[in-house]
């Protein structure tokens, strides 16, 4: 059975992208990881994984893997660090494949093993699509033909030691298949596929994050309820309203920021304000109620969780309110967008009665898992 060393070449300087975008991360990991972990699937042809770094880069990844991963650093140009690469590699023969491709499949890899042999490399082909253009010195626009025009693609595959030879004869050539053709060996071909793009310029990272990720949206609600009373403070959404009645409760009774802790503990599966800060717990007597929404915030976060938006309705007879409306949205974005609304119960319950406040928020929460 032919044995294969997997290597994937990241040791380019990122020139066109602005920076070195092998080691940017894409979804929970770094983009060289996408193909290597994929090439891990196939331990029993693929017995290595060979990544070659910049020069003067130090990595040391965690690789809890089944094959084991050998970093050799690049050189000036490309056929340099492949051929850094090639030696280091220890098998018969070898996958050369860009790092900025995290989505070439087990499946075309497998392909391409099938393929090879002691004589012919074996290269993966996309036909070209698009109408083709020509621009010569003088600026001047003219049609090119794409009928039997093909993109290349990685991973290349090739015995190891005829691969050598051929990149040290060709070391301008742009990828491997070049030089193995200048060399005059025989080359085959198998289907490409359109989701192994290279991420050459920063448009092709948001496109490979929108092909990496998606969003879970989950909403929450949250309610609330505070008595009104003499000698205590008034206070919504962090800012202190100007009245001779205040909420009552163990900690500062804001009424709108429980409501709304709430909402987002409720959309992060969690449970709610009581039982994360009981009123049994002297630690929360008079509590700044926006402090302990800073740790539902770092509580959600940990779960992986953003908060989109919130929106909340106040309901109460006195005092007017509206005034404060900014300064509370104000206070409280801060920590996500928020849109306050405020209500009277013309006088039909206690709130309408001026014996208390209720609140009702929703919060719509987001989280980023790995698609593919």
């Amino acid at each position: 059975m032919k044995e294969f060393s997997f290597i994937i070449a990241a040791g380019g300087k990122g020139t066109r992208f602005g920076g070195k975008k092998q080691f940017m991360t894409l979804g929970d990991r770094e983009l060289w990881r996408w193909s290597a972990e994929n090439a891990a699937k196939l331990s029993d042809s693929i017995r290595e994984i060979v990544l070659v770094i910049p020069k003067g880069e130090t990595l040391t990844p965690q690789w809890n893997n089944n094959i084991p991963l050998r970093i050799v650093h690049g050189g000036n140009e490309r056929a340099e660090s492949v051929l850094n690469g090639l030696n280091m590699a220890a098998c018969d023969y070898v996958m050369v494949h860009d790092a900025a491709r995290p989505f070439a499949s087990p499946e075309l890899f497998r392909r391409l093993i099938d393929s090879v042999n002691d004589d012919a490399g074996v290269i993966p082909l996309l036909p070209v699509s698009d109408a083709l253009k020509r621009i010569d010195d003088e600026g001047k626009i003219s049609s090119v033909d794409r009928e039997g025009l093909f993109i290349t693609q990685t991973p290349q595959v090739f015995p190891r030691l005829k691969l050598i030879e051929a990149v040290k004869d060709s070391p301008s050539a742009k990828d491997e298949a070049e030089s193995w053709l200048k060399s005059g060996h025989e080359l085959r071909y198998v289907d490409g596929e359109r989701l192994n793009f290279k991420a050459t310029v920063k448009d092709d990272m948001t496109i490979a994050r929108a092909l990496s990720e998606q969003k879970i949206i989950r909403t929450g609600l949250g309610w609330d309820i505070h008595r009104l009373v003499p000698d205590r403070k008034l206070i919504l959404g962090g800012v202190r309203i100007d009245s001779p009645l205040g909420l009552l409760g163990h900690s500062d009774a804001d009424v709108l920021t429980h409501a709304i802790m709430d909402a987002i503990l409720g959309g992060a599966g969690l449970p709610d304000i009581g039982n994360i800060f009981p009123a049994s717990d002297e630690r929360f007597r008079g509590a700044d109620s926006v402090n302990l929404l800073r740790e539902v915030m770092r509580l959600v976060a940990a779960e992986g969780w953003s908060v989109e938006f919130v929106d909340a309705v106040i309901t109460a007879q006195v005092p007017r309110l509206n005034k404060y409306r900014e300064e509370i949205m104000r206070n409280l974005s801060e920590f996500f967008p928020v849109n306050i609304k405020f209500k009277s119960a013309e006088n039909l319950d206690d709130s309408g009665r001026g014996l208390c406040i209720t609140c009702h928020a929703v919060a719509t929460l987001g989280k980023v898992i790995e698609r593919c």
